[in-house]
């Protein structure tokens, strides 16, 4: 089976360089009519420029593909609206939204300022809250939207000095989530990529071997993947230097304790128990969680539920 997206719109932002331009150029090679998104900032959100999407559209154009140019900042409702109702005008519709865009401002959690912990969270998170808001509507009416996110392993696993950045990518998890079981009656699937890639973002933290096996463009099957006719939903993916996991977020079975042994203590005494991920499961939603709480403490009472 070959994954297609002729008559396809798709949306990437931060698609100037690095990932997004990949993605770009991979969705537009498969035939998806393609708004390229930058600001054309530096890598820490500042200045703007739309030369570097600019030039990704004509590379587009040169290989036979259809595509335009766009410089809204992500962290501006007001212009991702626009930006969404030029390409609604111009193609039709919104089928496809890559939200990739991002900066970058490091710093040990003791010497970060609250402005570059602000601005992370308002580019990342929610520039992404507001590039989904934006198209989510068109995608419902229409029943068909596939959005795939972009997380990071400082958000799933955690990293020295991005404390804000791996607050952002968390939070696009959550968002996620919730964004898959919304959508699911609409045809709208959302899932999320964990990429690994030799970009501005990480070129100074790698040495040049390592940066030569992790190209930006092993990132894009998986994103073309998840944003495809039959993609899943609700799913993190990890891939970089040509590798692909899939990535879940577990629990242990757990043990209930009597109200006598509500205390610390206890909790104490028994973490070797409580810790043990033999029985560990991926819950599909919250309130699965809820369930299997109640669950033990009822089959504890000897309640029926």
């Amino acid at each position: 089976m070959t994954i297609r997206f002729d008559g396809r719109v798709a949306i990437v932002t931060g698609a100037g360089n690095g990932l997004g331009r990949a993605h770009a150029l991979g969705l537009a090679s498969r035939g998806a009519r393609v708004v390229v998104n930058d600001f054309g900032g530096a890598r820490d959100g500042s200045g703007g420029s739309l030369t570097p999407a600019q030039a990704v559209v004509e590379e587009i154009k040169k290989a036979g593909g259809e595509a335009i140019a766009d410089g809204a900042d992500v962290s501006n409702y007001e212009q991702v609206k626009a930006m969404v109702e030029r390409a609604t005008k111009q193609w039709g519709a919104v089928d496809l939204l890559c939200a990739n865009a991002g900066i970058l401002r490091d710093k040990s959690f003791g010497k970060m300022e609250p402005a570059d912990f602000e601005k992370v969270l308002a580019v990342h998170l929610v520039g992404t809250f507001y590039c989904c808001k934006a198209v989510w509507d068109g995608m419902r009416e229409r029943n068909y939207g596939r959005i795939v996110l972009t997380t990071s392993s400082s958000g799933l696993y955690g990293n020295f000095g991005q404390a804000n950045y791996g607050a952002a990518k968390s939070g696009m998890i959550g968002l996620m989530n919730v964004l898959a079981e919304e959508g699911r009656k609409y045809n709208v699937r959302a899932n999320i990529i964990s990429p690994t890639a030799a970009t501005r973002m990480t070129e100074e933290l790698l040495p040049p071997q390592a940066l030569g096996l992790m190209k930006p463009e092993s990132i894009t099957p998986a994103v073309e993947f998840l944003l495809s006719e039959d993609a899943p939903t609700r799913t993190i993916m990890g891939a970089g230097a040509g590798s692909f996991a899939l990535i879940k977020i577990i629990e242990s079975e757990g043990i209930n304790l009597p109200e006598a042994e509500w205390t610390p203590d206890a909790v104490a005494a028994h973490f070797a128990e409580i810790a043990d991920m033999s029985k560990a499961k991926a819950l599909e939603g919250a309130f699965q969680q809820t369930q299997k709480y109640v669950g033990q403490a009822a089959a504890r009472a000897g309640v029926k539920l």
